[in-house]
């Protein structure tokens, strides 16, 4: 199975504020839906969101891997030397969870629901 970048998260702490200005330099299409505002880039790349999250970290950029089984890649990154932060989560497209490589970098692991 390959394991392709598959969505993107923009982090900050006003998420009214950070839309308009990616919409007005990208000419990107984002929608609120719920929590989060949906990021649809147009042409041939992924599309991604901006959310706030209210606490730290507040500004961040995050990109999410796809993988079959969550909590393996989690044990493997472990062993690897990296460090489960959330998740796994539970959401309505499917389930995340965050990771960090030995050197503290934040990845995003995705599994869409079937």
């Amino acid at each position: 199975m390959s394991h392709p970048v598959v969505h993107f998260e923009i982090g900050c702490r006003d998420s009214a504020k950070t839309q308009e200005f990616y919409a007005k330099l990208f000419d990107w299409q984002i929608q609120q839906a719920g929590p989060a505002a949906m990021i649809e880039t147009g042409g041939t790349g992924i599309n991604g969101h901006i959310t706030a999250l209210g606490h730290e970290p507040h500004n961040f950029v995050t990109v999410y891997v796809q993988v079959d089984d969550i909590p393996a890649y989690l044990a493997k990154a472990e062993g690897l030397g990296g460090k489960k932060v959330v998740g796994p989560i539970e959401i309505p497209t499917g389930s995340f969870a965050w990771m960090t490589d030995p050197e503290g970098t934040v990845i995003g692991l995705f599994k869409p629901k079937v």
